[in-house]
């Protein structure tokens, strides 16, 4: 099969401007030129690392343009030099680039230094061809599989009571498999159900799925957007209240839109140039190492020039994200 090789020269001219895309943002007023994002500054040198550079990896959703561009083979090689370790899946497709089979990507995670650490599927690839989803992750390697939707769009009771119920066989199937199954979220899940608003939808999730089969990702963002749109709780106290139900995080920055109850309420962007406090969320933290971190930017392909585009951000966001330091 052959590799696409990215042009390096186009590759190192834009990320010597990689300053630049933060510093244009902060002057619309879009990003807060001097936001407290936990970066080293001020901090000793003796503080340690907050994200332990073995368990960094990436969403592969944030450089979908340069999946279907590229293709798998490029895109590997070049998070594999940024210093990315893990992958998670967005779709098993290249675009124009051409077919590709699962053994064909799992050999390419092999050749440069990859795990795959989880998926994004659909709910319904979970209900209509459920053991086929497991067979690829298996042969990619995959401890976890999940999605990305809510669990159900009918926020009643007996619209989550369903839902977990499905969750709960398809993990059970995917448990007897060696594999977890996770959910993704946004902000809505942590709204209440329609028709007891007493009820947060996040809170029966977590009561109504068996935790030896139905696992959760935490989005950050979302998370944070949820409690500012429907306040009362801190997303790091759920993770410590179940530490072992949470195997995976986005950590994703992001901006607060001047309507809180606007989409997800916060506008995701570039990892550093947000106001998300994640030295505080990690600081937080109970139990740590068990935990997978993947940096993710929704809006990436299309919030970054061209070259190096969502490579160059990914690249800026790793070192950001390496070079997050705790006092613990």
């Amino acid at each position: 099969m052959a590799r696409h090789r990215i042009d390096r020269r186009a590759l190192l001219r834009g990320l010597a401007g990689s300053t630049v895309a933060v510093s244009a943002a902060s002057l619309t007023g879009l990003v807060p030129a001097a936001a407290d994002t936990g970066s080293p500054a001020g901090t000793p040198e003796s503080a340690g690392h907050l994200i332990p550079r073995g368990h960094l990896g990436i969403q592969l959703y944030s450089v979908r343009d340069k999946v279907t561009q590229l293709g798998f083979a490029a895109v590997f090689e070049e998070l594999s030099r940024i210093g990315y370790r893990e992958v998670e899946f967005a779709g098993y497709t290249q675009g124009g680039v051409g077919a590709i089979t699962p053994e064909q990507i799992r050999r390419l995670l092999d050749d440069n230094g990859l795990k795959a650490a989880g998926s994004h599927r659909g709910l319904t690839d979970f209900r209509t061809n459920l053991e086929w989803e497991l067979d690829v992750a298996q042969t990619l390697g995959l401890p976890a599989v999940g999605t990305a939707q809510a669990p159900t769009g009918d926020r009643t009771i007996a619209g989550y009571q369903a839902a977990a119920a499905e969750f709960n066989a398809w993990g059970e199937a995917a448990a007897a498999r060696g594999i977890k199954l996770y959910q993704h979220n946004h902000t809505i899940e942590f709204s209440f159900a329609v028709d007891r608003p007493d009820v947060r939808l996040y809170d029966l999730f977590l009561e109504l799925t068996d935790p030896r089969y139905v696992f959760l990702e935490m989005d950050i963002l979302w998370a944070y957007g949820g409690a500012r749109k429907y306040p009362g709780f801190r997303p790091v106290d759920y993770v410590n209240a179940h530490p072992h139900r949470y195997p995976l995080f986005h950590v994703k920055d992001g901006v607060p839109l001047p309507d809180p109850q606007q989409g997800n309420s916060y506008l995701d962007v570039e990892f550093g140039a947000g106001v998300i406090p994640f030295a505080e969320f990690f600081g937080e933290l109970r139990g740590g190492g068990r935990f997978g971190y993947l940096w993710e930017q929704d809006s990436g392909p299309a919030a970054q020039p061209a070259p190096p585009g969502s490579l160059g951000a990914a690249e800026r966001s790793y070192q950001r994200l390496v070079d997050l330091r705790g006092t613990r």
